[in-house]
């Protein structure tokens, strides 16, 4: 699949899946703020992959442990299919960043014959050729947090991406004026929504006077994205404003510019508490792009709606706007720690046994 912005259709509503003639389908929620892109959207043919409960349901993550929001995509998406009792089993296979590593758990799972499968990429081509495989066994697949260059898959939940790059790049252009130097601090080198994410940036500076002075991929962890802001901010510590792809990378460098006593610039952030916290507290400039982790279970959902012989769209976009302080405001939780990820659909009991400051 190429990686042009779809037009965004007609939202996936909590009461059903409303298409783009207008026909409702059997009630699927996949995720609040999810919509259907209305051109070159075909259906998944309704019963072509039901089969009777229970089901076993596989995940492929490119990195249970890339960061704080992965583990907690993980824990998501284990809740998610603990809730629902048609789902026997859930095996989770972590590929760690390894290319090899996803294919060989893709053809892992085919050969354990589970009934679904989630794939998160660890690049735009590395799990291509199994997931083709999957779904000429049977199998169907389901993508999401990075796309593709095949549309072998079934279906997917793409969010991120240009539009997550770009809500952070629009909200620079409007607080510098249109001019200024900025850093960008990239996320995970060759993963797809790191690409796709900085392809949003470049479509916001289109046409102003802003200039990237600095650009370095700090993997969307605390400590690498720290040391990077560190020797930036001693190299040159004359920037307007930080494009940040990750909320731990922001939060890193927000602590940078304290450690150097420092006035905080204008730096995009995401749904992160310790971020949160970081913003309220300090009340520099932000935005937060949304990112929900809970897109692990709506790759359940979608895994079982298949499976319940339900019609899907091939393409579903989560592109939701970006938050203010205010809206911050109401999702900070002191009572937990920085590792926790908004919006979240963990329950109150399991946020406190994941999250629970120490």
């Amino acid at each position: 699949m190429n990686s042009i912005i779809r037009k965004i259709g007609i939202s996936v509503l909590l009461s059903g899946v409303v298409f783009a003639n207008g026909a409702l389908a059997q009630e699927v929620h996949l995720l609040d703020g999810v919509t259907t892109p209305a051109e070159n959207n075909p259906a998944v043919e309704a019963g072509k992959y039901k089969k009777n409960a229970p089901w076993i349901i596989g995940m492929s993550s490119f990195g249970v442990n890339a960061n704080t929001w992965t583990v907690q995509v993980a824990h998501e998406a284990q809740a998610a299919a603990d809730r629902d009792k048609r789902i026997s089993k859930f095996v989770l296979l972590d590929a760690g960043f390894d290319q090899k590593k996803q294919v060989a758990d893709i053809e892992d799972l085919i050969a354990q014959k589970v009934d679904a499968i989630i794939v998160q990429p660890v690049t735009s081509t590395s799990a291509n050729a199994s997931i083709e495989k999957a779904v000429q066994a049977g199998i169907p697949v389901v993508l999401h947090t990075g796309r593709i260059e095949s549309d072998a898959y079934t279906t997917e939940i793409q969010g991120g991406a240009e539009h997550f790059g770009k809500v952070m790049g629009d909200f620079l252009v409007k607080e510098l004026g249109g001019k200024g130097n900025i850093w960008v601090l990239r996320g995970l080198a060759g993963h797809p929504e790191d690409t796709n994410r900085y392809n949003g940036l470049v479509q916001s500076l289109e046409g102003t006077e802003i200039k990237i002075t600095a650009e370095e991929h700090g993997d969307w962890q605390y400590d690498k994205a720290k040391k990077v802001c560190e020797t930036l901010y001693l190299n040159d510590p004359s920037v307007a404003g930080i494009w940040s792809s990750g909320a731990d990378m922001t939060r890193a460098c927000v602590d940078v510019f304290k450690q150097f006593g420092a006035a905080i610039p204008p730096i995009s952030g995401e749904g992160n508490n310790g971020f949160f916290g970081q913003w309220i507290a300090d009340d520099f400039k932000s935005v937060s792009s949304e990112y929900s982790p809970a897109q692990g279970a709506a790759g359940i959902r979608a895994a079982t709606a298949l499976l319940e012989g339900k019609e899907l769209k091939k393409h579903y976009d989560y592109n939701p706007p970006g938050w203010d302080l205010e809206k911050v405001k109401k999702y900070y939780r002191d009572d937990l720690s920085a590792n926790v990820w908004w919006p979240s659909e963990l329950s109150e009991e399991q946020l406190k046994q994941f999250y629970a400051k120490q």
